[in-house]
């Protein structure tokens, strides 16, 4: 079959690879029909290549029609089901999972390295599972993880329940988003998006979008958001956001930018340089140093108005970056964040889809539909912003 595989620091490559196979009871594969390409997905091109190995598949947002199902999983899943796979590799039957942390999986989190669930097509570090963005995949835990969606209707209907939709509701239900709160999203990619409008959806009485990239600005102001240009401010989101309510700031923060936020060069070049050391000496570096650009992390924490709840969605890497403690503690906030746990939510959100319709602007969301054949020159394009691109989903 033919994937996408990681061949080097912002180097992919389209290559014919084996066919996945059934290898445990609980395993499943399906053909794949959509597959997107994620934010996440370019911490991998660029960052995060020390915990890479050239020919690794990359990918963890994909759908498809299940074509095999080993023994364990056949009492859900059946040849021709359409499904969408979560990013997290999760079993339903361990602790974690019964209580609806999803993402720290007990039965696939990489125990020797002390992290959660293991991940689609996301380096070493998570289990080193191939991804999604391939012609087939084999789906572990597929009596549990791949969410049965109806046949009829668009891919792109269904396919975010795979990750950002479920990460976008998680953020604002982290942040206790209801009727009459004011939202800050710090950040408009396809997450931020979403998380906007789940915010509305949920009953907010303000929702304020913060970004830098006029098409991203644009699509929030036409679903209702109060934008803010992070350039017509100067970089001080806080002070507008403090302007804009009555100098208290909002009462909720989502954030959803992570280690590659715009705003410190310093930090971009830390990356970029740790990135190109030597495996063994980068991935020390990655696991003991400070070197997330942490602009938009900040912003959010200046953002909320005392008392208020930062909830982060957005990707880190450091392991010592700074934090401004004092003023955290000073000023009483709340701070909840980790990877989505995908299956608490997708039941859930799936009813609001098959009972309110595309109330989240779902289909309309992805700006390039691209062959999986030109996934290379798309990475590139959602890597620099290029032809207004926000949301690619690949077609095998």
């Amino acid at each position: 079959m033919k994937a996408l595989t990681w061949q080097g620091t912002e180097k992919v490559s389209i290559e014919e690879v084996p066919d996945p196979v059934i290898q445990e009871p609980t395993d499943a594969i399906i053909k794949v029909t959509s597959t997107a390409i994620c934010g996440s997905d370019l911490h991998l091109y660029k960052v995060l290549g020390p915990f890479l190995t050239p020919g690794d598949i990359l990918g963890h947002e994909p759908m498809g029609i299940v074509e095999e199902v080993g023994s364990e999983a056949a009492s859900r899943l059946k040849v021709g089901d359409r499904v969408v796979v979560p990013f997290n590799i999760s079993c339903g039957h361990c602790w974690m999972c019964t209580h609806d942390l999803q993402s720290q999986c007990e039965t696939t989190a990489d125990h020797e390295q002390d992290k959660g669930a293991a991940l689609f097509g996301y380096t070493s570090m998570y289990g080193a599972v191939p991804g999604g963005q391939a012609e087939y995949l084999r789906v572990p835990q597929a009596q549990f993880g791949p969410v049965v969606v109806p046949k009829e209707g668009p891919d792109e209907l269904y396919l975010y329940l795979s990750d950002i939709l479920p990460t976008a509701w998680q953020g604002v239900k982290y942040a206790e988003v209801g009727p009459g709160t004011t939202v800050a999203v710090i950040g408009l990619g396809p997450v931020g998006q979403l998380a906007t409008r789940c915010a509305r959806y949920l009953g907010a009485e303000r929702v304020i979008g913060v970004d830098l990239v006029d098409e991203r600005l644009a699509v929030a102001r036409s679903h209702g958001v109060e934008t803010i240009d992070l350039r017509a401010v100067d970089g001080e989101v806080y002070e507008a956001i403090r302007e804009m309510t009555d100098g208290r700031g909002a009462d909720c923060v989502v954030e959803t930018v992570g280690m590659e936020s715009h705003g410190n060069p310093i930090a971009a070049t830390a990356i970029t340089a740790t990135g190109l050391l030597p495996g063994p000496l980068a991935r020390a570096a990655f696991k003991t140093a400070g070197l997330d650009r942490l602009d938009a992390l900040h912003t959010s924490l200046q953002s909320s108005r005392r008392g208020g709840i930062v909830s982060i969605s957005g990707v880190y890497g450091g392991m010592a970056d700074p934090m401004p403690m004092m003023a955290m503690f000073d000023r009483q906030l709340t701070l909840r964040m980790g990877q989505a746990n995908v299956r608490r939510w997708t039941d859930e959100l799936l009813g609001i889809i098959e009972s309110d319709g595309d109330v989240f602007g779902l289909t309309d969301l992805a700006t390039h539909r691209p062959s999986l054949e030109e996934a290379p020159a798309a990475y590139e394009m959602f890597q620099k912003k290029e032809d207004g691109c926000m949301k690619v989903v690949l077609k095998p």
